[in-house]
């Protein structure tokens, strides 16, 4: 069973509680929220107060994907804005344990997210202390990519990576994900998808959660 994850780099910023209403209302599980400093990725998004004035009126698992650099010096802010789960880059960290540590002090879920270009063996030794690992299928910064088919690949090698140490770990995959394509996604080991564009900029809402679900099946 798939969970879904709208990225809300696609929604209406003039009107984001009432396109997040409409996601929630669809049933979604989780709301991917992109934080972008214009330094890691070339793009600026949103910080800890919009995500807390959303948080008073939303009950989705808040699903903080952190394309920042530096991110030990915000993890706080994000979870004291009601933050669920914190996901940091591999390639955003130093000290990666130290980072996932830092997260899981505020009782909070921690995940890695690596690019495109980075491999699966750069993350192998911390799976046992993370709860999700969230796989680029574009490079991040933009909404709208198209999905790099050498993606699938990846996720099939990060869930024979988790099956064989017996863990527990969500995979979550986040590019050009639409209902036309997640059915190999999902076939490949993935069971959290992001869509941002494919939902959010949806004419009807509930026909394509509904279509994404069923598309998911395998």
């Amino acid at each position: 069973m798939i969970k879904l994850a709208p990225s809300i780099l696609s929604a209406d910023f003039s009107r984001l509680l009432e396109d997040v209403k409409k996601v929630e209302k669809a049933g979604c599980e989780y709301l991917h929220i992109d934080v972008m400093d214009g330094h890691f990725v070339p793009n600026i998004t949103l910080g800890p107060m919009v995500i807390k004035s959303l948080r008073k009126n939303v009950d989705m698992v808040f699903d903080a994907h952190l394309m920042i650099e530096n991110p030990d010096n915000y993890i706080k802010d994000f979870c004291d804005a009601g933050c669920d789960i914190i996901v940091v880059h591999q390639e955003a960290c130093k000290h990666l344990h130290r980072t996932i540590q830092n997260i899981k002090s505020y009782n909070k879920k921690a995940g890695v997210a690596i690019n495109p270009a980075t491999p699966i063996e750069t993350i192998k030794h911390i799976l046992k202390d993370i709860d999700m690992v969230l796989v680029m299928s574009v490079n991040p910064g933009f909404g709208g990519q198209s999905f790099i088919e050498e993606t699938i690949d990846k996720i099939k090698e990060l869930k024979k990576l988790i099956t064989k140490k017996n863990l527990n770990i969500d995979i979550q995959v986040d590019g050009g994900i639409k209902p036309d394509n997640i059915k190999e996604v999902v076939k490949a080991g993935a069971n959290v998808i992001v869509a941002g564009s494919a939902i959010f900029g949806s004419d009807d809402i509930n026909k394509t959660v509904l279509e994404f679900r069923e598309n998911s099946r395998i």
